[in-house]
């Protein structure tokens, strides 16, 4: 049924529009117009420049209208409040004046109350990228603030709350809860380098660690890559309420480089330790690590070299990695402790013994984080970068030795463990492999559908 006002309305265009259909030539000018208010009237009017045909009626007409009840929805909206929530990540330079203005909050008593609080100082403070969500009024006071992090990797992370009671003050809590493990598909091309690919596609650098560790003894990541470069990858994720902690162990990672196309996943066998296998079943592990520090660049290779200090050509025996003061070092394969201390020229040293013959010696330590004779596993941090010793420059002398006569080291990483999978493993194997195909086939998929959008 339609409202009383609109009906005569379209009575009286519909004669109109058969009278235009009739006398398309006398009929000049159309004015209808519906006016509707309390208490009001509905007219319509028609003028012409012309006679009309004594058949054609012209009639005014006149309809009251009830008002529509818009005045109780008015007052409602009047008196109606509404929350805002915004999402900022932190800056090392943030106070507790500039966050809160980039999260939309002006709220004098709730700057006032997280200048006091210790772990809002302590944890968001001077930290950058950490994820700070709030819940503000339509005035922008706060009605509660959020923050997640995980201080330690034993699965859980703590959460932050900071609300305005009903008396206007503001109490914080710290909870802890459980992490949950979640699955990330990605892919990205290389253009100029593997990091900057992994960052315009968002892939966190522990992934990218991860797959250059994977391949080192099948690609060289300083010299062979090259534009057109892809690579599809399957990892782990631990959450915090839909919020990305971590990153956790690469499941799978197919790398195309040259043309050829390079794949991998990982795969534990009961009472084995895991590892890499390209997905016909061969094991990729390397018994080394292709480098002790995630991040690094080399800065003198095992060669001849002009001595820095000593200002005389010498056989260089290990490789100079450079980066900051304070970047983490890590063992480069399974081993115990040999030596922990402080060692002449080389400053802060740890050597690792790896077995009867092998054993790799890292120098120049800002600090030191293992003891002597402590057993350690492949990737374990042993210390940091620094500059002690005899060095011009914070960075990290590493060496390998064989039977104490030392080798390249960038050559160890070409050393397999030729771990191969029982019979029984066999099949959990191949079903395994036949979903990994999948899933990277779904993350090429994936990442070409998000690009054409």
């Amino acid at each position: 049924m339609k409202n009383g006002f609109i009906a005569p309305g379209e009575q009286l265009l519909s004669r109109v529009s058969k009278a235009v259909e009739q006398h398309p030539r006398k009929l000049t000018a159309l004015i209808a117009a519906l006016l509707f208010g309390g208490g009001g009237f509905a007219a319509a009017s028609l003028d012409t420049s012309e006679p009309l045909p004594d058949d054609f009626v012209v009639r005014e007409v006149l309809e009251a209208v009830e008002p529509l009840p818009v005045q109780e929805q008015v007052q409602s909206l009047d008196v109606h409040s509404f929350n805002l929530f915004r999402t900022e990540s932190t800056r090392s330079s943030d106070t507790v004046e500039s966050l809160l203005a980039r999260l939309g909050v002006d709220d004098p008593a709730a700057a006032s109350f997280l200048r006091r609080e210790p772990t809002f100082r302590s944890q968001l403070l001077g930290r950058a990228g950490r994820n700070v969500t709030v819940e503000a009024t339509d005035q922008h006071a706060l009605r509660k603030l959020t923050a997640r992090w995980a201080p330690q990797d034993d699965g859980t992370f703590k959460r932050l709350v900071i609300e305005r009671v009903s008396d206007g003050s503001f109490q914080s809590r710290v909870e802890a809860a459980p992490l949950a493990a979640a699955t990330r598909l990605a892919s990205a091309t290389i253009r100029s380098s593997l990091f900057a690919a992994a960052d315009e596609a968002r892939i966190p650098d522990p992934v990218v660690v991860q797959i250059a560790d994977i391949f080192s003894s099948d690609i060289d990541f300083e010299r062979q890559l090259r534009a057109g470069d892809r690579f599809n990858v399957v990892y782990e994720a631990l959450e915090a309420d839909g919020e990305t902690m971590r990153t956790g162990r690469v499941l799978s990672v197919e790398f195309v480089n040259k043309g050829r196309t390079h794949q991998a996943m990982w795969f534990q066998e009961p009472g084995r330790k895991g590892g890499y296998y390209d997905l016909d079943g061969k094991s990729l592990e390397s018994s080394y690590l292709s480098s002790p520090m995630e991040f690094s660049r080399v800065t003198s290779s095992f060669k001849m070299r002009f001595h820095p200090i000593l200002h005389q050509w010498k056989a260089h025996l290990g490789t100079d990695y450079g980066g900051a003061i304070g970047t983490p070092v890590r063992s480069v394969g399974d081993g115990v402790v040999e030596f922990a201390g402080v060692q002449n020229g080389f400053g802060n040293v740890v050597i690792v013994r790896h077995n009867n013959t092998d054993e790799t010696l890292y120098a120049h330590l800002s600090r030191i984080d293992v003891r002597r004779g402590q057993a350690i596993a492949q990737g374990q941090r042993v210390g940091a970068l620094g500059q002690t010793g005899w060095a011009t420059g914070p960075h990290l002398h590493f060496e390998f030795r064989v039977n104490g006569v030392h080798k390249n080291p960038q050559l160890i990483v070409k050393r397999n463990d030729a771990v191969t999978l029982s019979a029984e493993a066999r099949p959990h194997f191949d079903r395994l492999a036949r979903a990994m195909r999948v899933q990277l086939a779904a993350a090429a998929t994936a990442t070409a559908v998000a690009s054409a959008d």
